[in-house]
């Protein structure tokens, strides 16, 4: 009876450990993982400096608007057309 019991209990043991993760399958896992927080990483920096690039290429727009605006104005004037 005790056998039995014995028995029972290794059986549930064996179900619960085939469910378990091994060393291996998790280094492989966290592996892939860095990897793709990496590669994210990566793509923000980019993103970051693209940014600061495009801030600077709207700013230098603005202003040569503003100074096409202001020309626009004064030769309006000058034809007596605003």
């Amino acid at each position: 009876m005790l056998e039995d019991k014995i028995i029972t209990k290794l059986l549930e043991h064996d179900e619960k450990l085939a469910g378990v993760v091994t060393k291996d399958e998790f280094q492989k896992f966290r592996s892939d993982s860095l990897e793709g927080q990496d590669t994210m990483i990566g793509i923000l920096k980019r993103l970051d400096e693209e940014r600061i690039f495009t801030h600077k290429w709207v700013k230098d727009i603005e202003h040569k608007v503003e100074e096409n605006t202001q020309e626009l104005k004064k030769l309006k004037l000058q034809l007596n057309i605003a």
